[in-house]
């Protein structure tokens, strides 16, 4: 598996974080132990548990975001807006 990590001087060590989870992170003399650090922590997480990809519908308008992609009376409804909204326009 790959994670995406930073990697920083910190305070005269090296700290190595995991992206998007601030508290799994490791601090050593070294940036390679730093790094080594953090890979056996998250190796031990990673035995204690599972790794899964966690999907969230979206809620309110950024729900209905191609929603109605496949509709066919979509194209419709469009034509007839842009229509009545070109009708409407001083010539």
């Amino acid at each position: 598996m790959t994670f995406s990590v930073t990697v920083h001087p910190h305070n005269g060590l090296f700290e190595a974080a995991l992206v998007g989870a601030p508290d799994v992170r490791a601090i050593a003399a070294t940036r390679a132990e730093a790094l080594a650090a953090l890979e056996s922590d998250i190796a031990q997480r990673l035995d204690q548990g599972e790794l899964v990809a966690l999907e969230v519908r979206h809620r309110g308008l950024a729900g209905l975001f191609g929603k109605y992609r496949d509709d066919p009376t979509l194209r419709e409804i469009c034509e007839a807006a842009y229509a009545e909204h070109t009708a409407d326009q001083p010539e």
